[in-house]
């Protein structure tokens, strides 16, 4: 999804709080979560779904990459977006036209969720990488992945890791298994800390990028 780590949401105009919009604020095991709605025909199952996924993925994905990430973080369904879904500054957007066409994608707040726990800043990273790793990570603490027929893609000529989201999150899934176990962590870290560089590659792996992606393409089955 759209990544804005550098943007005000509300300045940039991403999301426009109408006056009808309903905001209502959800506690639970030391998060909160600030949930504002505009669209009047979001269905309450809908709603809920999302709410339920955030207090399920986020602490999770917290707990994991990120101990010191934010605890209170907004979200909302926004009738003039025109994305998907967007995220800045703890705050999560989510089109309502989204939520009305693919109401079983309730883990597109896990995507958005990692990004407020990736807070890279002014990353010195790629931007291909911090969405594969979100996808990763969606991949990984997904509770509704199978139901709203998001999977990670079969490997497929003319691919590149550069591709971003669930292409990338693939490769990077093959990485872990085949050559190194906390490779997206180590990087993840690196990213926040503003100390990441293309040596990374080889340091954990022992191989450049394109060394790997070369492999990758040419065996891409996933071991087990």
């Amino acid at each position: 999804m759209k990544n804005l780590f550098l943007a005000l949401l509300a300045g940039s105009g991403v999301f426009v709080q109408q006056a009808s919009a309903q905001t209502e604020v959800i506690k639970k095991n030391g998060y909160s979560l600030s949930f504002t709605n505009n669209d009047p025909a979001l269905d309450p199952a809908t709603k809920q779904k999302l709410i339920n996924t955030f207090f399920e993925t986020y602490p999770k994905m917290a707990k994991t990459y990120n101990k010191d990430a934010i605890k209170t973080v907004s979200l909302a369904i926004d009738t003039a977006y025109k994305g998907v879904a967007a995220t800045g500054n703890a705050r999560i957007v989510i089109s309502s036209k989204w939520t009305h066409s693919h109401p079983e994608d309730v883990d597109v707040v896990t995507h958005e969720g990692m990004h407020v726990v990736q807070d890279y800043k002014e990353s010195v990273g790629p931007l291909w990488l911090t969405e594969g790793i979100a996808d990763y990570v969606r991949y990984q603490f997904g509770v509704n992945n199978e139901a709203a027929k998001w999977s990670l893609p079969d490997f497929k000529a003319g691919q590149n890791y550069t591709n971003s989201y669930r292409i990338t999150a693939r490769f990077l899934l093959w990485i872990e298994k085949k050559y190194k176990k906390g490779f997206v962590k180590e990087a993840d870290q690196q990213l926040r800390a503003h100390t990441f560089n293309q040596t990374i590659w080889q340091q954990q792996t022992g191989k450049t990028l394109d060394e790997l992606w070369k492999e990758y393409s040419e065996n891409p089955a996933l071991p087990s």
